[in-house]
């Protein structure tokens, strides 16, 4: 069974920084592509951007130039780190994962930025 667990949320000031990790266990073929998405309280799940298998990034356009995402295939983890927090990017952040078969998705975590 494959699980997807996502860390590293919590609250912190505007202008400063997090970064979450996300594991993949459970996996029985390579993951593909990894990503993240941000839900905000009241509105729908947003794209923020993924990393392919060949270490190519994607971001929406309001996080770009803040935040980066990254992978370490050995360890199947894929990390986002964000800098220049906005109130805006408050939200739950989830992990998704594609196989060549298949898509996963986390339970998320809560970033809370503070104005």
């Amino acid at each position: 069974q494959v699980q997807v667990v996502e860390s590293g949320g919590g609250l912190v000031q505007a202008g400063g920084s997090l970064r979450l990790s996300c594991v993949v266990s459970g996996n029985r073929f390579s993951l593909s592509a990894m990503g993240w998405y941000r839900q905000a309280p009241g509105a729908q799940r947003d794209w923020v951007g993924f990393i392919t298998s060949g270490g190519d990034t994607h971001y929406t356009h309001s996080v770009k130039g803040r935040f980066t995402i990254s992978r370490d295939n050995a360890k199947n983890t894929v990390y986002l780190q964000m800098s220049s927090l906005k109130p805006e990017d408050t939200g739950l952040y989830f992990c998704k994962v594609w196989t060549n078969t298949n898509t996963y998705w986390g339970q998320g975590t809560q970033v809370t930025v503070s104005s």
